[in-house]
């Protein structure tokens, strides 16, 4: 039984749930309610333009358990896209895999007109920890990330907020600083959390994170 929308709707004033075949298992325990992602990427065009490659892509999995009304505990599993590219910069005296740019898709999750998606109530700063692991170079861990301003990009037909943040980072013996963006919203019944990384001193690639953001479609054909 998929879902690849918000598409487990309440059946009348009670909240129950429409007993189709499919989600039958679901109401009696005998299996999870499941809910896919469409994929959320770059274009081949921008990958160009930029000189990002394609590292990884991969659909991963997201298991819960919640709980329905009258105390009824139900599982949900939701398939979750993440797209990840990668860049050679030279920073430091070095050519290094420096800068990363992510694109993740998570499904939108409601049962009986109630939301159960677990990064529905995050904020931006809150899903760049949740998701940074999507976004790892060569560098080292980033550590004290402060946000620092906010702007507007135009992606996929209207105005996303894209929220700007720093932390700082080891390389060889010295602190660099790392610059981070990231934005997300709804589309097409997904949630796409949008990620660039680089080191701050490179400001090229600044403009090269959002036009890879202003470059994603969604759903992804083929």
């Amino acid at each position: 039984m998929t879902y690849s929308r918000r598409s487990v709707l309440a059946a009348g004033a009670t909240g129950s749930l429409a007993l189709t075949a499919g989600c039958l298992d679901f109401v009696l325990g005998n299996g999870p309610l499941e809910f896919n992602a469409d994929r959320v990427a770059p274009t081949d065009g921008a990958l160009e333009e930029t000189g990002y490659q394609e590292k990884e892509v991969r659909e991963e999995s997201l298991d819960r358990t919640v709980e329905l009304p009258g105390g009824v505990e139900r599982d949900v599993s939701a398939s979750i896209w993440a797209s990840v590219y990668t860049k050679q910069v030279e920073y430091a005296g070095q050519k290094r895999e420096g800068a990363a740019f992510a694109a993740v898709s998570v499904p939108g999750m409601e049962i009986a007109g109630r939301s159960v998606n677990p990064i529905d109530d995050m904020s931006n700063k809150e899903l760049l920890e949740r998701f940074m692991s999507q976004v790892e170079t060569e560098q080292g861990a980033i550590e004290d990330i402060t946000h620092e301003g906010s702007f507007q990009l135009e992606i996929l037909g209207d105005s996303r907020t894209v929220d700007t943040f720093i932390g700082e980072s080891e390389l060889e013996g010295q602190t660099i600083e790392i610059e981070l963006k990231l934005t997300s919203f709804d589309h097409e019944g997904d949630l796409p959390v949008l990620i660039g990384l680089y080191p701050k001193m490179l400001t090229e690639e600044a403009a090269n994170a959002e036009v890879l953001m202003e470059s994603v479609e969604h759903p992804v054909e083929g």
